[in-house]
């Protein structure tokens, strides 16, 4: 498990784990919480992280 502060989460689809450095969006939610999108470095697709 990565343990790395700099992580944002685990991708959805494949379960890798990704770092800051692959955030393509960020933008705040209706509820006024922030948002991610960014792209899985193993799969290559384009997810919100899960924590």
């Amino acid at each position: 498990m990565n343990t790395d502060e700099s992580s944002l989460g685990g991708c959805p689809d494949c379960g890798e784990y990704i770092s800051e450095a692959w955030v393509l969006v960020e933008y705040q939610k209706d509820d006024g919480t922030e948002g991610v999108w960014a792209e899985c470095p193993a799969c290559g697709e384009v997810v919100a992280p899960e924590r």
